[in-house]
């Protein structure tokens, strides 16, 4: 729902706006301070921030142009006395949306927070469009006959609400095949929310799925919507499910057998209407020979399962997706791609994508970026696969194997030594191979390296 923070000294008034909101459906959180506003604001994403003008300490002005400089799209209301409107205009000017008279008919506050509400409905009904509109067409047509089968029956599977299991290789575009169902189902018009099981903090995975109730636990600060919630009516894609803990797996599954859930720190059940779509790269059924996976939880989730292939196997897609990201990062890089030279066309095309998709998408990123005069040249693609998979020489290493065999192997060790040091802190392993955390969690994945034992 649309949440507002009320921002003001005088708890009384707290209480009164937190009630009449609270009442029209509203999700509202309240504070007594600029500074613990400014707190709020940087671990919660309110869509309207009520602030009273004159409080002790940092004023409303002052929390304005703080708010202002972290997020210049914030909508900030302002609550003022009679006596200081024109102090309201003046804040107007320098980026409040509106003002609200303290003593004034509640029912105008009401009928103006009522179309600030419909107009980030717009704004986020244009953003799913604008994706929409853009999406990846290359990745939903194909010439190979067993991809072609994957598309038809996820078209299938979208006239019903079934739950779909997507498994395959990291990097296959599982999210993008997950939203097409979403986009052919009778749910379109609701939310597609995705959750990388994977990349959640432990320890804060069931906050993250459930949400949490204002003081659930140390440092919960303000209520959350939980991924369920903000999937309901729509579709929820929990990617990398086989991450899951078993006793996040277990709450998984009560929550879609009994169609509720609880936030954290309540035991109030909130009924659901969600489909869901689950996707992994690993085998469920050795993770359940192996006790990290409950086998109960594999039959709620898999009702149809479809493998997709990975992109060596179905090469003539090849010259399309490349096409397709020669132009899109054309765009995002500013530049203007006239040809590329036979040499890297065919390295290109040979080359077996152990990292799928998104290696190919990485690959033509750093492809465009060096080139120049709008030439895609051959000593380019070398230079990209050597800096963009990141491998390293080590003297002494056995020279008895192929070259991408021995890379994937030191590669996947030195991962594996950086790991063990960190005591599988992602985090600060991420920070020391000089890679981004999400970056990691794809070669933990590509390389089915259990770092949580080393």
């Amino acid at each position: 729902g649309y949440s507002i923070l009320i921002v003001d000294d005088e708890e009384e008034y707290q209480t009164v706006f937190s009630y009449i909101l609270g009442s029209h459906g509203y999700d509202v959180d309240t504070c007594s301070s600029g500074e613990e506003a400014l707190a709020l604001t940087a671990s919660n994403d309110y869509d309207l921030v009520m602030t009273d003008l004159k409080m002790p300490g940092m004023s409303g002005h002052e929390l304005l142009n703080a708010l202002k400089k972290v997020n210049p799209d914030l909508t900030i209301m302002i609550i003022t006395a009679f006596g200081t409107i024109e102090s309201a205009v003046q804040a107007m000017k320098d980026g409040a949306s509106g003002y609200f008279i303290k003593g004034s008919d509640p029912e105008s506050l009401i009928v103006e927070i009522g179309k600030l509400s419909k107009m980030k409905e717009l704004e986020v009904s244009n953003e799913i469009l604008r994706k929409k509109s853009s999406g990846p067409a290359a990745f939903l047509t194909t010439r190979n006959p067993a991809f072609a089968e994957v598309l038809k029956t996820c078209e299938k599977a979208a006239d019903s609400d079934i739950s779909v299991l997507l498994t395959g290789e990291s990097g296959v575009g599982k999210e993008v095949l997950a939203n097409h169902i979403h986009k052919l189902s009778s749910r379109r018009n609701q939310h597609f929310i995705p959750v990388n099981c994977q990349a959640l903090a432990e320890g804060m995975i069931e906050s993250e799925l459930f949400g949490h109730e204002r003081g659930a636990f140390t440092g919960a600060a303000y209520k959350r919507i939980g991924r369920f919630e903000e999937a309901n009516k729509g579709t929820l894609f929990l990617d990398e499910i086989g991450d899951l803990s078993l006793s996040t797996q277990s709450k998984l599954l009560r929550a879609l057998e009994s169609r509720t859930i609880e936030r954290v720190g309540s035991n109030k059940p909130i009924e659901l209407n969600i489909r869901l779509i689950s996707a992994t790269n690993k085998s469920l059924r050795e993770e359940i020979e192996k006790g990290r996976f409950r086998e109960d939880l594999l039959y709620r989730i898999n009702t149809l399962e479809v493998n997709i292939p990975p992109l060596r196997e179905r090469k003539e897609d090849l010259p399309a997706l490349i096409e397709f990201f020669i132009r899109l990062t054309q765009v995002e890089q500013k530049k203007n791609i006239t040809e590329m030279d036979e040499q890297t066309r065919a390295a290109l095309l040979a080359y077996d994508y152990p990292g799928n998709i998104r290696e190919l998408k990485n690959i033509i990123e750093r492809l465009v970026a060096l080139s120049e005069d709008g030439v895609i040249r051959g000593i380019s693609y070398l230079q990209a696969v050597e800096e963009d998979r990141g491998y390293t020489r080590r003297a002494g290493y056995p020279a008895d194997r192929p070259l991408r065999s021995a890379r994937a192997e030191f590669e996947k060790q030195y991962i594996e030594e950086v790991l063990r040091e960190q005591r599988g802190d992602v985090t600060k392993s991420a920070e020391i191979l000089a890679i981004t955390k999400r970056q990691l969690w794809n070669k933990i994945a590509d390389y089915q390296i259990d770092y949580k034992h080393l």
